[in-house]
């Protein structure tokens, strides 16, 4: 049913449409555009298959295949071979392969901070800072210690001001009480060595007082006595 009104001259005629006429409008306009309509639901049908594809038959094995690749590279990482955890032994590949091979995964995003390690260990402190920065640590467990070992490759190659940042970001989770305390006194070494004084002693009471029973934190008073801080 259509209703038009016009209260005063020169207003204008308002339409109402109700009932079967919204219909019939609705099948108008797609009858009008139905080409176009349906060309736009293909396209994402087709996206989201796509997608789905991708990640079922391409991703999902990709991923299997490296996290098997990568187990050979951390037993060597872990007996402190690094040579062969970053080159492979000739039968199994190392951390520097497989974060090529299998670029865009998980476990070649991980091959990056392993490398970026084995490097610092091996004092590689360029190679060292390169693949610890193009490592992502969002939502992984290594974050806190790819930012220490940043802090400790900027601090090696004489950047005092970059290890600070690091130092400062490794040291930020005040409930780690393994690596925290650690590196809240690698940033109290690095505030020193920058000349920044006061800055140290506040980092050095921060040990003393939050984790007195870390090692770090028995020696805190013998380093804040040689900065002039007795309690």
């Amino acid at each position: 049913m259509a209703n038009s009104a016009r209260t005063k001259p020169g207003e204008e005629k308002i339409t109402s449409v109700e009932g079967p006429n919204a219909l019939e409008n609705l099948q108008l306009k797609y009858e009008e555009n139905k080409k176009r309509i349906n060309t736009i639901v293909t396209v994402v049908l087709g996206a989201i298959v796509l997608f789905f594809a991708y990640q079922k038959l391409y991703k999902a094995p990709r991923e299997e295949k490296a996290g098997t690749a990568i187990a050979f590279a951390q037993r060597y990482f872990e007996v402190d071979s690094m040579d062969k955890a970053l080159n492979g032994d000739g039968q199994h590949q190392g951390f520097l392969k497989i974060e090529k091979k299998y670029s865009g995964t998980a476990t070649a995003n991980l091959c990056h901070y392993y490398a970026g390690v084995c490097y610092l260990r091996m004092g590689d402190h360029k190679n060292a800072i390169k693949q610890l920065e193009d490592f992502d640590g969002n939502g992984t467990k290594v974050a806190y210690a790819a930012w220490g070992a940043l802090g400790d490759a900027y601090m090696e190659s004489g950047n005092k001001k970059k290890a600070i940042e690091f130092y400062e970001k490794a040291s930020s989770d005040k409930d780690n009480i393994a690596y925290t305390p650690l590196y809240l006194y690698r940033l109290g070494v690095s505030y020193e060595l920058d000349g920044k004084t006061e800055d140290a002693k506040k980092v050095y009471m921060r040990i003393r007082d939050e984790y007195p029973f870390s090692q770090q934190g028995r020696d805190m008073d013998k380093y804040l006595a040689r900065l002039g801080v007795v309690e």
